[in-house]
């Protein structure tokens, strides 16, 4: 119950929420490209983007300087459920 727990808690955030939204065509993006796309400062998005990162909703990857980040792979099958709705 406890991952349940930490997906559902991680998309009761209409910032997340938006993330993920832009997220979802298979996009994988730079943090200062999300944070622009939703309107938030490049600190308040990355505390966004580690807490979806934190509940296996998404990827990262260090390129260079910058953290790139895309839905996961792997993405549990609740949460899959959750972002179908998306």
């Amino acid at each position: 119950m406890d991952k349940l727990e930490k997906i559902l808690k991680a998309f009761a955030s209409r910032r997340r929420l938006a993330i993920v939204r832009y997220l979802l065509d298979g996009r994988f993006a730079p943090v200062g490209d999300i944070a622009a796309k939703i309107g938030l400062s490049l600190k308040s998005t990355s505390k966004h983007l580690i807490i979806l990162y934190n509940a296996d909703i998404l990827e990262r990857e260090q390129k260079g300087p910058q953290m790139y980040y895309k839905i996961a792979g792997n993405v549990e099958r609740k949460a899959a459920a959750i972002l179908k709705l998306l």
